[in-house]
């Protein structure tokens, strides 16, 4: 895997530092802050291949840092850190724009898995120059620009978070194909989401609401009930 450029913002310094020692070890290159406003100057000023945020941090929190990051980039990856084991912080933490996340207190070993898994799912959704893979996916009046991350119906762009992106652009791979929740969190979030597959339903319906001329009667993501969803073969 290719060295990748990653920021840490953990006021724990002592995990942080741990952290970054077995990042770099995997030769990446790796910076450290430790509290919210040193990582929103981090990030104002650099770009970086995943950041690693807390979730409770003085100043600035992590969960306005995350909104913040989302409104001016949408693609660049985001590990949560939580100390908080409830299933409402763990799911705010994702709608908010994070990639995946990681409780307090975490093994490393299980931290380095999930941070090779999300760049695994990254490189995957880049586009490989072959004959048989498009850059640019079209269903009749949508186009996917896998290269750009940008999506237009009719000629109107249309603004999509990373995540819903992944989610059309893997929808978009396979029409006509059903899957159930789980596969999706499977294939689009990643390990480690099982039992939040009111994930997959709420950014569903808020690519309806961006992508459907009718969003209660959806053309290209289809309901099928009591099984999952599917991409309109038509």
């Amino acid at each position: 895997m290719p060295a990748k450029n990653i920021l840490i913002v953990e006021d724990n310094q002592d995990m942080a530092h741990l952290l970054a020692l077995h990042l770099r070890d995997l030769q990446h290159s790796v910076e450290l802050c430790f509290d919210g406003e040193a990582g929103f100057q981090y990030l104002k000023n650099h770009q970086y291949d995943l950041v690693i945020l807390d979730l409770m941090l003085p100043g600035i929190d992590g969960l306005s840092i995350c909104r913040t990051i989302r409104k001016n980039d949408k693609y660049t990856p985001i590990l949560m850190i939580t100390a908080k084991d409830s299933e409402l912080d763990r799911v705010q933490g994702l709608e908010t724009g994070a990639d995946d996340y990681v409780t307090k207190p975490f093994s490393i070993t299980e931290v380095l898995a999930r941070i090779k898994a999300i760049f695994r799912r990254m490189d995957a959704i880049k586009p490989i120059h072959h004959d048989k893979i498009p850059d640019i996916i079209q269903r009749g009046v949508m186009l996917i620009d896998l290269n750009k991350h940008r999506v237009t119906i009719s000629g109107l762009a249309i603004d999509l978070t990373a995540k819903e992106f992944d989610l059309l652009a893997f929808f978009a791979r396979h029409p006509g194909r059903v899957f159930s929740r789980d596969e999706l969190l499977n294939k689009v979030w990643g390990y480690g989401h099982d039992g939040y597959e009111h994930t997959v339903n709420s950014h569903i319906n808020r690519l309806r609401v961006k992508i459907e001329d009718s969003p209660k009667q959806p053309f290209y993501i289809q309901t099928v009930w009591g099984v999952g969803y599917k991409f309109s073969e038509q």
